[in-house]
């Protein structure tokens, strides 16, 4: 049956869960698109339902991507219902239900040799999900996301990250819980800081190494300046003194990529 009303009780409540506080509730999220359906499929997310508009679905590239469901759990929409319920424009009239994951530093599986990004604080759902994208793309161990003012599941993290929080070890943690977990794996920390004396090339990455990066607001606090096994900095020759958090973190991974022969 074809769902055409923007009351519908279920397209009121994928509204709903544009909202944090209904996505903890309910232990929901929204993944919009093809691809990042795709992706967590591949990576065993529970997928409850997924609305689909035929006519924007004709032109995905990713046309397998409903084998997988049950039929029963596949929900026609109309362009109208879709336009209410999507969060981006040139979508591909995809919008699934999922259940979020457990994010905790026990489920982290390290390689021999790894290399984690730490943030601190994240504020920016953009700025998380751009994060999320070049450690995908980095292939790096993990993300560990300390005292987070965003949740994971915030749509514009699926969206920003391309469906890289479904491809990424990702935990929540304290910071203190986060220094932890580094020592005990003998993981040294690199915690960049404006006021730092060596600048980030002239670090050796090329051994169990975490970059640690904080808002670009504030920075880290004295907690990871103090904990860091050091500090670090990027170059600034111009007449501004930050970058991005997210291109920071792209900079310092690939340099750390490049060292060892991965990138």
């Amino acid at each position: 049956m074809l769902i055409t009303s923007l009351q519908n009780p279920s397209v009121k409540n994928i509204v709903k869960l544009a909202k944090s506080r209904e996505r903890k509730e309910q232990q929901l999220f929204v993944i919009e698109g093809a691809r990042e359906l795709s992706l967590a499929l591949q990576s065993d997310y529970i997928v409850e339902s997924v609305y689909v508009c035929w006519e924007m679905f004709e032109k995905t590239k990713y046309p397998g991507v409903l084998d997988s469901m049950e039929e029963k759990n596949v929900l026609d929409i109309s362009p109208e219902v879709f336009g209410k319920i999507a969060y981006r424009e040139n979508s591909d009239g995809v919008v699934a239900i999922a259940k979020p994951k457990l994010h905790t530093l026990e489920y982290i599986k390290l390689s021999g040799n790894p290399f984690v990004i730490v943030l601190e604080a994240v504020e920016k759902p953009g700025n998380l999900g751009a994060i999320l994208r070049t450690a995908d793309a980095a292939a790096v161990d993990a993300v560990v996301v300390c005292d987070p003012q965003t949740d994971l599941y915030n749509p514009n993290v699926v969206r920003s990250s391309v469906g890289g929080i479904f491809t990424v070890q990702t935990a929540v943690c304290s910071s203190a819980d986060a220094a932890a977990w580094l020592k005990a794996n003998n993981i040294s920390s690199y915690a960049a800081e404006l006021q730092a004396a060596e600048f980030y090339q002239d670090i050796d990455f090329r051994m169990p190494s975490a970059i640690v990066m904080g808002t670009e607001a504030e920075g880290l606090t004295g907690f990871w300046l103090k904990n860091a096994t050091k500090r670090i900095k990027i170059p600034m020759r111009g007449k501004i003194d930050s970058l991005n958090v997210s291109v920071s973190t792209a900079v310092l991974t690939f340099e750390a990529m490049r060292q060892r022969g991965e990138g």
